[in-house]
């Protein structure tokens, strides 16, 4: 670990982040130092390398669904580094996965701006009561589950207003309760959710 720990922290010009990323990701898998977490915390190597390397601007390169997706070769291909040294053939498959990732969270990043700004227009079609429901809108953007208290206090804006808004984003059928209770009940952007959550179904046994 010691020695892994020096390479991660070591000035490699050579070695585009993503490559090191890589060598990193199954390095510390094959070591598994810990009893338990080493795939999580693996997995958020790859996306702290490159983000900390300034490669990326937000850590927002997830490879864990490309890994579950062909979740046969991601055993395999790691083997093959420990039993016969086949770094290139594991290089070439972590490298379609960031590509496959990257591909991905462009289109999710576009299809949620159309989402934004088409729900924008909707918003600013109550007259009145918009530039609340907007803020609210803004606010579930950053986190799209919200509950009324947290939302007053971190727009500054009073309970009664926020609820006020949340009752035109559901007549608009852009946000909906999800706890079915009487007290502490959350709103969820349920539209953004859809396309944050898709392809994180379980796979098929």
């Amino acid at each position: 670990m010691s020695d892994l720990e020096r390479f991660i922290h070591c000035d490699t010009p050579e070695l585009p982040p993503p490559l090191k990323a890589g060598l990193v990701h199954v390095q510390f898998e094959t070591i598994h130092p810990f009893l338990d977490g080493n795939g999580r915390l693996g997995r958020l190597l790859i996306t702290v390398l490159p983000w900390a390397a300034g490669v990326l601007q937000d850590s927002t390169l997830y490879l864990s669904l490309f890994f579950k997706t062909h979740r046969d070769l991601y055993h395999e291909r790691p083997q093959a580094v420990r039993e016969r040294g086949a770094w290139e053939e594991w290089l070439e498959f972590f490298l379609e996965g960031v590509t496959a990732t990257s591909r991905q969270a462009a289109e999710t990043a576009r299809e949620l701006l159309a989402l934004f700004e088409r729900d924008r227009v909707r918003i600013e079609g109550l007259g009145r009561p918009a530039a609340s429901a907007l803020r609210v809108h803004q606010r579930l953007q950053q986190n799209p589950i919200l509950a009324i208290p947290n939302a007053a206090r971190e727009l500054r804006l009073s309970v009664p207003t926020v609820t006020k808004s949340i009752r035109h984003l559901e007549a608009l059928d852009i946000v909906h309760e999800i706890t079915g209770k009487r007290q502490g009940r959350r709103y969820a952007y349920t539209d953004c959710l859809a396309i944050l959550s898709r392809g994180t179904e379980p796979l098929p046994r």
